[in-house]
């Protein structure tokens, strides 16, 4: 049996790093949509729920912390997966992580078998 096309968000503003994840998930099962910020973002959930949204923590106008807040008041939007990219590791994030309800979370800088292993294990 095939399995339905996924759609996957990913939300950066560092252009390099949306299109390194974006090439790394290159692949029949999924279809890849991007923003490259927080409202962006927001637009483009409420134009298309994605089946998980890889989010950046800090970006400009609204940062990934605000993006997840925002999309757990809502009930459409209240249930879907998102993995938070980061460069922080120290115990306030994961605890501010924590309090997200994410996927998970990647550590920048990530390989990208990391990535895909996350992906895989969100949507399996």
């Amino acid at each position: 049996m095939v399995s339905p096309v996924k759609t996957i968000l990913i939300a950066d503003d560092e252009e390099d790093l949306r299109l390194l994840v974006q090439v790394t998930l290159e692949h029949p099962s999924y279809r890849i949509l991007t923003a490259m910020d927080g409202c962006s973002a927001m637009d483009a959930v409420c134009t298309h729920i994605p089946d998980l949204l890889i989010l950046d923590w800090m970006m400009p106008g609204l940062n990934g912390c605000e993006v997840v807040r925002r999309l757990r008041l809502h009930s459409d939007t209240a249930r879907v997966p998102i993995v938070m990219l980061t460069a922080r590791d120290g115990l306030d994030a994961c605890e501010q992580m924590a309090s997200l309800d994410l996927a998970g979370y990647l550590v920048k800088p990530f390989s990208p078998l990391e990535l895909i292993q996350k992906v895989r294990e969100v949507l399996a």
